[in-house]
């Protein structure tokens, strides 16, 4: 069984709760959920919509056609009507008069009614949520108003956690021990400033909607500061001020955001100060379609700042890899004085991601052994080429030294990311037909490859590059590369470091992701191709 649920209305209207306490109420009952979220650039108005998935398998995605629509407006009918399948259902607002802002909880009510869950879990969430009596005499209405179309029976299974990358993001930080989180607020990053906001000085809880307690957590009282700079050229530099004071520092921005940052960026690779940067991504050149997705700044990630030096960039593909690989950037990062970025976009900061797997261990994040910090002795950080003490030169040989000594950083780093999962491979790991992507792409692809014939490599390491993507690749016959971006940036990567080009590549570059009957349609069609 698989539903795709569309609940739509205007901004401002609680689209997001009805699909959360939908959501929740069905990881209870041991179904795996994945909630898309689509919204302009407004906060009040407009159409936005999520796309709510249920299955007894795992998900990770939503599909083109519609089982369901929950409007809160004649808006969403009037655009999404066409997507209905034959026999689908639709919830009309205007069945329900003089609700005010609780209309949202009628409507949640009446579509745990059609999935035919019991009527007491939905009232029991209301209860612990609002505990209002409009809000449970609103949800009644909606219980009230509708007969059980589907009958979603309680599976055994109590291990389901439902969180979104910026929870994982959040979370792996939190495990990390950061000591501060510094930003300027820039969709679609801002949702990791907020869960740290809401976690600083206080004993660590696991960041995410549980059923259990699955994911790991420390027990003790972080030192956690969230600070907000008036833009990213101070956000970077505070940054730099916090960590070279041996606080473990973190700052979050988007693409625009970035480009900000890159001189600073420059200077963590001459002073050779920690720093971890996370980057979600949404589309561009300039201000864009800032409340939508892209994988378009892979490129900046990797390149971004003047000079060389090295660097680490990671792509997670969900909110579990957020949680490990945030680690293992801050294990890095800590480790050889070295900048780590970590990359996401909308879709993976903002989806909600269901789950039975546990993250791995937590590691130990410790600063490295060379590290000097200021109190006991004088420690110099400079953005000059400097010898072993910290003075400035302009020597050729002590110049051409600390440039071998920065190369010579990146060799160990490569050597040292060897021992973490710089890529994966899922589906049929025999199979001569290979799709290789990257990040939010994902899950996605993990759903629309189900009973196909194909291997996926994914690639969570993009610096530095794992040496088994050629090996998989020689051993292939056909490859396809899937990218949410115009050039395919991951692909001229791969042709650089191996010489090997992909010439079959499916590419999506309008800000919306792809769904998986979609994107199954094109693998099938390039599968085709390969036959001519």
């Amino acid at each position: 069984m698989r539903l795709n649920i569309l609940i739509g209305g205007k901004a401002g209207q609680g689209i997001n709760k009805v699909s959360e306490i939908v959501s929740m109420i069905l990881i209870k009952q041991g179904y795996f959920v994945f909630n898309y979220r689509d919204y302009p650039s407004l906060i009040r108005g407009g159409h936005n919509f999520n796309i709510l998935s249920v299955s007894e398998e795992k998900i990770g995605s939503y599909q083109s056609k519609l089982d369901g629509i929950v409007a809160l407006d004649q808006k969403t009918i009037a655009l999404h009507k066409n997507k209905l399948k034959k026999g689908g259902f639709v919830v009309d607002s205007k069945d329900f008069e003089n609700l005010g802002r609780n209309l949202n909880l009628a409507l949640a009510g009446a579509l745990i009614k059609i999935l035919g869950i019991d009527n007491k879990i939905l009232m029991e969430e209301i209860k612990k949520e609002f505990n209002k009596k409009e809000a449970l005499s609103a949800a009644e209405k909606g219980l009230a108003s509708q007969k059980n179309i589907f009958n979603i029976k309680k599976q055994n299974n109590n291990n389901i956690t439902l969180m979104t990358g910026s929870q994982g993001i959040a979370q792996g930080a939190i495990n990390s021990r950061i000591d501060r989180y510094i930003a300027y607020p820039m969709t679609p990053a801002t949702g990791v400033m907020h869960e740290l906001a809401a976690s600083q000085l206080k004993n660590d809880k696991t960041i995410s909607h549980n059923n259990n307690k699955n994911i790991h957590q420390h027990n003790h009282q972080n030192n956690l500061l969230v600070f907000q700079a008036e833009n990213e050229i101070a956000v970077v530099n505070a940054a730099l001020g916090a960590s070279f004071t041996g606080a473990k520092t973190i700052i979050g921005t988007s693409g625009g955001g970035f480009d900000l940052m890159c001189e600073g960026i420059s200077l963590q690779g001459q002073s050779e100060i920690p720093l971890v940067i996370y980057l979600a991504a949404r589309p561009g050149p300039g201000t864009g379609v800032p409340t939508y997705s892209s994988q378009a700044d892979l490129n900046i990630a990797l390149r971004g700042g003047h000079g060389e030096f090295p660097r680490i960039v990671i792509a997670p593909g969900d909110p579990l890899e957020c949680i490990e690989k945030t680690n293992e950037a801050f294990y890095l990062s800590e480790k050889f004085n070295s900048l780590s970025v970590i990359l996401s976009d909308k879709h993976l900061a903002e989806s909600w991601f269901s789950s039975d797997r546990k993250p791995n261990k937590i590691l130990n994040v410790k600063s490295s052994r060379n590290r000097k910090i200021p109190g006991k002795r004088i420690v110099k950080a400079s953005s000059y080429e400097h010898d072993e003490m910290g003075y400035t030169t302009e020597s050729a040989e002590i110049a051409a030294q600390k440039a071998k000594g920065r190369l010579l950083k990146y060799e160990k780093i490569q050597k040292e990311c060897d021992k973490f999962e710089m890529i994966k491979i899922h589906g049929k790991k025999k199979s001569k037909n290979l799709i290789i992507g990257w990040g939010s792409t994902k899950t996605v692809i993990l759903d629309a490859i189900k009973g196909l014939d194909y291997k996926f490599l994914q690639v969570l390491y993009l610096m530095p590059l794992s040496d088994k993507i050629r090996e998989e690749m020689k051993k292939a016959k056909k490859i396809i590369l899937i990218e949410e971006n115009m050039t395919g940036q991951l692909g001229r990567i791969i042709r650089e470091k191996t010489s090997l080009k992909i010439k079959h590549r499916i590419l999506k570059y309008d800000g919306r992701t792809f769904s998986s009957d979609v994107l199954r349609d094109e693998i099938l069609k390039v599968k085709n191709e390969y036959k001519k």
